[in-house]
């Protein structure tokens, strides 16, 4: 019996980092921050991906207090051996927690950062790491001290390379000064395309790629979420200045009109979206990679479609035209969340 090896259309994560799926898979919210999600469809979700031809899976230590990882752990010891040896993951660290779940800050110490390294490398059951990041500057610490302690576990053969989140302009130059940097992970949607200015042309000229999270806005402009549905508890999504009030029926507004653009093509909303982060890279000369954050195998069957999605000129227009640039309502997170943000600022 012969078997073939899965395979999805690849991209460079910048000039340093390594070749990954077109599309990947974000965990987050199979641990956290979206209310309950099912344990076993979560890891039928990863074996699913890997089986697509996914090789990149992007958690965080902090998402459900290490759950996230342990979990990601499960589904790697569970898949079969060459599915496993594709994997790559990408973990952020840093996040602050309390018992009840809340945020405190950020800890980029160079000590912390090993600390981290060390528990991750745990919960994962790996001997290494494929891209680490701190999942928001911390700024009380200089970066470069921050990147230099990661470049220490590089060095050690724990690293294999070092991404950075939700990073500024300037912050992407001082990091990219002490050590090579993979990639930046940061927000881009047709509605938050806040990168497009300064951030996007800055990582370009230093050969830093861009994973995508939040393609689908949360959910928001998936074409699933309905201006009537209720939020559980635990879903954050409740405190979202986007899922508010009028804000969301704005919203919402928009992704009718998206519809309509993806309808005449013969698509779901949530794959146009998806389709109009891919088609950004190869547009503009640089490399974007998806992280799409499904929690069921249907909703990856969904996201991995918008890989046979082409879009040409005309259809990047009406895209454009349906939803444009700064045509949002409400900030991407709440006020106090933005404050952590050293990419807005």
């Amino acid at each position: 019996m012969t078997t073939t090896t899965p395979s999805l259309p690849t991209r460079s994560l910048g000039t340093t980092g390594p070749t990954v799926s077109a599309l990947g898979l974000g965990c987050m919210g199979m641990s956290a921050l979206y209310g309950e999600a099912d344990r076993a469809e979560s890891i039928a979700t990863v074996h699913a991906a890997l089986d697509a031809g996914v090789t990149l899976l992007d958690t965080g230590d902090f998402y459900g207090m290490g759950h996230n990882e342990l979990l990601i752990n499960e589904a790697l010891r569970t898949a079969p051996a060459a599915a496993r040896e594709r994997a790559l993951t990408s973990v952020k660290f840093g996040a602050l927690r309390t018992v009840e779940g809340g945020f405190t800050g950020y800890d980029g110490r160079p000590a912390a950062v090993k600390n981290f390294a060390a528990y991750s490398l745990q919960r994962l059951g790996t001997d290494h790491i494929d891209i680490y990041r701190i999942a928001r500057v911390d700024p009380d610490v200089p970066i470069e001290e921050t990147v230099g302690a990661i470049a220490e576990l590089v060095e050690a053969g724990h690293v294999r390379h070092i991404g950075l989140s939700e990073a500024g302009a300037d912050t992407l130059r001082r990091a990219a000064a002490v050590a090579p940097i993979a990639d930046l992970q940061i927000e881009y949607s047709l509605i938050s395309r806040g990168i497009e200015e300064k951030i996007l042309p800055t990582a370009r000229e230093l050969g830093i790629g861009i994973t995508a999270y939040g393609v689908l806005s949360r959910g928001l402009i998936s074409g699933h979420f309905t201006r009537d549905r209720a939020l559980g508890p635990g879903d954050f999504r409740g405190m979202s200045p986007r899922f508010q009030g009028e804000n969301l029926a704005h919203n919402l507004d928009l992704v009718d009109r998206l519809r309509a653009v993806a309808e005449a093509k013969g698509v779901t909303v949530a794959q146009t979206a998806i389709a109009w982060v891919l088609a950004q890279g190869p547009r503009h000369g640089a490399d974007i990679v998806p992280l799409v954050g499904a929690r069921r195998r249907d909703r990856l069957a969904e996201a991995l479609g918008a890989l046979d999605v082409t879009l040409d000129a005309a259809d990047l227009a009406a895209i454009e035209a349906a939803v444009p640039a700064d045509a949002a309502a409400g900030a991407r997170y709440p006020e106090n969340q933005m404050a952590h943000l050293d990419s807005e600022h």
